[in-house]
């Protein structure tokens, strides 16, 4: 059964050892989220950790850091971004039917939203940027996943990296017949980048 599931972003600097304590400070709400799933999960009483990503190292290091708790030793599915949400959706749903029903896992979808949400932000500032991470959320809080699945070709120019990550996790949820209800913990872009956190309330 599914006992935790999850988004988390993964920016390196959210690490002590790698942002400032400036930094971290403009993304306190983020921190403090991560710990509290962080706790959450240590009560769900994991077997196993799924984390899906779209980057190797920090994709994997960074929501480690904060949500396992044990040395628990996570599966991980990197997730090449040269297929559509849709199709890591569907794998999601594969993915679910090989999990064992005796065991209990906590499931983590390690990315960032848009990159292009300020001028000063990594790829500036594009109109796609905002509009994508909005309607992320407002499909997520609905449900909505067959406009979830299209954030891509709705918003191209974007420039996210979370999308197909999360998309696997959906699948996941779908297909195991649970029932989900999304919980916006918080989302903070001081950046340019949108960092989402999201708790999964499972029926």
């Amino acid at each position: 059964m599914i006992s935790f599931a999850c988004f988390s972003p993964h920016p390196p600097l959210l690490l002590p050892e790698v942002g400032s304590s400036e930094d971290r400070e403009k993304v306190k709400k983020t921190i403090e989220n991560l710990e509290f799933l962080g706790k959450k999960l240590k009560e769900s009483n994991p077997d196993n950790i799924i984390i899906s990503s779209p980057h190797p190292d920090w994709g994997f290091n960074v929501p480690l850091y904060f949500l396992d708790p044990e040395q628990r030793i996570p599966n991980r599915q990197l997730l090449i971004p040269d297929k559509s949400p849709d199709f890591y959706f569907q794998r999601g749903k594969k993915f679910s039917n090989k999990l064992e029903k005796e065991k209990r896992y906590a499931l983590i979808a390690s990315g960032d939203m848009s990159h292009c949400l300020k001028e000063d932000g990594p790829y500036g500032l594009h109109p796609d940027g905002p509009k994508f991470d909005k309607a992320l959320i407002e499909y997520l809080k609905k449900k909505d996943i067959k406009n979830f699945l299209k954030l891509d070709e709705y918003f191209p120019e974007a420039g996210e990296c979370g999308l197909r990550s999360f998309s696997f996790l959906l699948g996941i949820l779908d297909a195991s017949g649970i029932d989900w209800q999304p919980e916006i913990l918080s989302y903070e872009y001081p950046f340019g980048v949108g960092y989402l956190v999201v708790n999964f309330k499972l029926g």
